[in-house]
């Protein structure tokens, strides 16, 4: 048996630790016998479930087919949660760590004619996986990395012979934006046979958003690292009361203006997958079947918020929603 697991949750060993910045370190997890590791896609993520029971999530970096390995890279978050800071304080080589199976709300389409990666700092996470799956298969890309300095420019050395042969190109704009990658000239043109893919910091997030409004909306692909600081995705308003029907068995449930949708299904028994709880990993995804939900997170586009919505953290406009539970 490959691992033990509790909860659905997977053991593994952290077989390497590897500083690729000051404040970035790359970990790297094996199996506890050798046996292979569940398969991934490359914009699969993770999620890490630390001493202190806080769980966080992070995107695989590693390639796809070694299934002897996770890697993942986190980067210490001095004004952050404290979940990046715990991991760099208690993950050693020769530990054991707990994750969950890999899960991936950020695929690559099979079928561009190119692809588009645009990085952010931390957000080239996904990136290293995409490019090594797109190489397996031949398959046409570059990749534009956009970084403070050299010295915060993760993943430098596996990246250096890309970047010698053109597929990829690293700006560094010293802390201005300005001075880096010039992302609405960068994403004017677009081909409707090329896809782009994005994630980074909500700054550079919003701007890619912007730039690429033109774009067929299903040649754009984006993932957030953290809930999004934009105003239309997090809406910044009271919560109101209101109540849920689980259709499966006409359960009607109350929803206070201070309790979530997940809380309360929780309460009554109705066990529910949730990951962040903050609207970006997508776990919660559940579709409704009449009400009108207020849509809180990051992840969901036009077409997908039109059936579903994430339960831990959007809300209801309507008296009462519907559930497909």
């Amino acid at each position: 048996m490959a691992t033990e697991s509790t909860d659905k949750r997977i053991k593994l060993r952290i077989a390497r630790v590897i500083c690729e910045t000051d404040k970035i370190r790359r970990y790297v997890f094996e199996s506890l016998d050798a046996t292979p590791l569940p398969p991934f896609t490359a914009g699969a993520n993770i999620s890490v479930f630390l001493p202190n029971e806080v769980v966080r999530q992070y995107s695989l970096c590693g390639d796809p087919a070694d299934r002897s390995r996770y890697e993942i890279a986190v980067l210490c978050e001095v004004d952050g949660r404290g979940g990046s800071k715990e991991i760099h304080r208690t993950f050693i080589e020769g530990g054991e760590v707990f994750i969950s199976s890999p899960r991936n709300l950020f695929p690559l389409n099979q079928d561009a004619n190119h692809n588009i990666l645009l990085a952010g700092g931390i957000g080239v996470t996904p990136m290293i996986a995409m490019l090594q799956e797109l190489e397996s298969r031949q398959a046409s890309y570059e990749l534009h990395y956009c970084t403070r300095s050299i010295d915060t420019t993760a993943f430098l050395e596996f990246l250096t012979p890309r970047i010698q042969n053109g597929r990829v190109r690293i700006y560094h704009d010293g802390g201005d934006p300005a001075r880096g990658l010039d992302i609405d000239a960068f994403l004017k043109s677009n081909d409707q046979d090329t896809h782009l893919y994005y994630c980074g910091p909500s700054g550079f997030m919003k701007a890619v958003k912007s730039a690429s409004e033109h774009w067929p909306r299903k040649s754009v692909h984006f993932e957030y690292f953290a809930a999004s600081s934009d105003e239309n995705v997090l809406v910044a308003t009271e919560n109101s009361a209101f109540k849920v029907k689980i259709a499966s068995t006409g359960e009607v449930f109350d929803i206070p203006s201070d309790s979530s949708i997940v809380d309360v299904l929780r309460d009554n028994g109705l066990p529910v997958d949730t990951q962040c709880e903050e609207g970006y990993c997508g776990s919660c995804m559940t579709r409704y079947l009449s009400g009108e939900p207020d849509h809180r997170d990051s992840v969901l586009d036009e077409e997908d918020r039109s059936q579903f919505m994430l339960i831990c953290c959007s809300r209801a406009k309507s008296p009462c929603l519907v559930l497909d539970y």
